[in-house]
């Protein structure tokens, strides 16, 4: 059997501790700043959600027949694409 003492485990044990210590702290840090970046960064989306809504609102209001004439080409050109997709898909 090997003689290892405890006295000279315990330092190793304590110096296992305080790094695994040292790391989850890292580690809730590092998870905290993915936290905030992410909050951060919705919030900046929904801003710039908002102010397109806005702006789309704004647009319709003060030019409904463009904005009419515009969303009947957008919805036409969608019809084409799918339409030559599946003629394609049919071959």
């Amino acid at each position: 059997m090997s003689n290892i003492s405890t006295d000279s485990v315990n330092p190793l044990i304590d110096r296992a501790a305080a790094a695994a210590d040292a790391a989850t702290h890292q580690a809730a840090n590092a998870a905290q700043r993915g936290v905030t970046a992410m909050r951060d960064t919705s919030q900046r989306l929904l801003g710039r959600a908002q102010h397109a809504q806005e702006t789309t609102v704004t647009y319709i209001r003060d030019e409904p027949v463009k904005a009419m004439l515009m969303a009947a080409a957008a919805g036409a050109t969608l019809m084409a694409l799918v339409g030559l997709l599946t003629r394609s898909r049919d071959r």
